[in-house]
């Protein structure tokens, strides 16, 4: 398999540079182009294809959410993790909702990092503890219960709704596998599935879309991705 091809969006030069080199003590990343400003990262992201694009909230031109909105729309190959300071409400629904596959805060450990693109390559998705909190409370007064299975989006399977359940709970797909006695591959088959019927490109979306829906019980997750 090849590198992974990543780009680094963020207005501070320092950041960047840190950034960078944390990622290049990988065998497996290659760092492919590092923009100061929305703009240049959905140009950027047009013109090299990265396998994942490290977006900052705050930065001049165009902002990460926008940045966000158009990578997705003009490269959905490219996954999007948000590497943040910010984790207002305001932020982290538009987001998430803009297709964002992951949501870091820079307070993160390096190792969560790493970890954490890793999984967004794998289509696992990643949400930092207090971001999973306000994905949790924001839907709470939408009810926590399951809606009949003729209303669910998409006519889900059991089984799907409940491979959803555990997504929404964080699992991946090995702990969703093991869980289920079931091959990591027909996880992945089912997962696909679900993104098809449901309309969306990412975990994240899936998880959003299915407690907007109330298509699944509200457990507060202990971790995503």
């Amino acid at each position: 398999m090849g590198k992974l091809r990543i780009l680094i969006a963020d207005d501070h030069a320092m950041v960047r540079e840190g950034t960078r080199k944390l990622l290049e003590q990988e065998g497996d990343f290659e760092v492919v182009a590092e923009v100061a400003d929305g703009e240049e990262a959905v140009k950027a992201a047009c013109e090299f294809a990265p396998d994942i694009a490290i977006i900052d909230i705050a930065m001049p031109r165009m902002d990460g959410i926008e940045a966000t909105k158009q990578i997705k729309a003009r490269c959905p190959g490219t996954a999007v993790l948000i590497l943040s300071a910010y984790d207002d409400d305001q932020f982290v629904f538009s987001l998430l909702e803009s297709g964002a596959a992951g949501y870091l805060l820079k307070r993160a450990q390096s190792r969560e990092l790493i970890a954490s693109i890793r999984a967004v390559s794998e289509g696992e998705s990643v949400l930092d503890p207090s971001v999973i909190r306000k994905v949790v409370n924001r839907f709470k007064p939408a009810g926590a219960r399951m809606i009949s299975p003729e209303a669910s989006i998409g006519e889900l399977t059991e089984r799907e709704m409940k491979i959803l359940k555990l997504m929404t709970r964080g699992l991946g797909n090995k702990e969703i596998a093991a869980d289920l006695g079931l091959s990591i591959r027909t996880i992945q088959a089912h997962v696909g599935q679900i993104f098809d019927k449901l309309k969306v490109s990412s975990r994240t979306e899936a998880v959003v879309l299915a407690l907007k829906k109330n298509l699944v019980s509200l457990d507060t997750p202990s971790s995503v991705g």
